[in-house]
């Protein structure tokens, strides 16, 4: 008997049970940074000098920060010299609006509401996924193909992927939506029945961030097509993969709301 078959024999069941229990195999990964404002010390800027992808900006004098541009690198953590930028591990930031990914002074009372009101429904609907690679580099695809391992075994959610645009109920876009793929993207995404949903992976995706400034990259999907769920991350990992299409179907809660993230 192969190895792997005997160890396998023995481990038994090795998927998770997350979301409804359980681990989501993320412990101890960095996600997002997370800006604490009362710390800030005035007229420092060195968050701002040390983000690669102007995910930080300085306006008017006050920080902007905008969630769907960060490769969270780490940079602004290691550059901050008061502890206001802190690693964190916020990982889950899917949202439905793009301007959810902002960081805002005060969140709406409704969006609060809701952010704590709100559970999970039922695993009862079933996705089929077209996904597109748009020009990424394959970080998300690596993290997209581990949706499949043992662990995280995307089908026993209902959701599988499918070779055709003519079967699917979502479009996975991954990459900054370069100049050769934005053809084969928008065909795509005409070949599919509606209703239709867009689901864009990977800040790229979300902003172009960090390939918006070359020659050959793209913007991301912003203007290009109605997205239902944005998804930043450089990569996401497979568990905000699998809370963004859980949020897409209602059965999981919305994290974040005015680039807030709800522990």
């Amino acid at each position: 008997m192969p190895f792997w078959t005997w160890t396998g024999i023995k481990a038994g069941r090795a998927a998770t049970q997350w979301p409804q229990r359980g681990e989501d195999g993320q412990e101890g990964v960095l996600g997002m940074p997370r800006w604490h404002a009362e710390n800030c010390q005035s007229e420092c800027q060195n968050c701002a000098d040390s983000c690669p992808t102007q995910a930080i900006s300085i306006a008017g004098g006050q920080i902007v920060i905008d969630y769907g541009r960060c490769i969270v690198c780490q940079s602004c953590v290691e550059a901050c010299p008061s502890g206001a930028m802190q690693p964190s591990g916020d990982w889950a930031f899917a949202v439905r609006q793009r301007a959810d990914l902002h960081w805002q002074e005060t969140m709406n009372s409704s969006a609060a509401q809701e952010l704590q009101t709100r559970v999970a429904r039922s695993l009862r609907h079933s996705l089929h996924i077209k996904h597109v690679d748009a020009g990424s580099c394959n970080g998300c695809e690596s993290e997209i193909g581990a949706l499949d391992n043992p662990f995280y075994n995307l089908h026993r959610l209902g959701i599988f992927f499918t070779p055709s645009p003519r079967f699917a109920d979502l479009l996975l876009v991954t990459g900054p939506v370069t100049a050769p793929m934005h053809e084969p993207l928008l065909r795509t995404w005409e070949a599919m029945p509606e209703p239709r949903l867009v689901l864009a992976t990977g800040t790229c995706a979300v902003s172009g961030a960090p390939m918006d400034q070359g020659y050959a990259g793209g913007s991301g999907l912003e203007d290009l097509l109605p997205v239902d769920v944005w998804l930043p991350g450089c990569p996401p990992n497979p568990a905000a993969l699998i809370h963004a299409l859980l949020l897409l179907l209602e059965r999981q809660p919305q994290h974040v709301h005015g680039g807030r993230y709800a522990d």
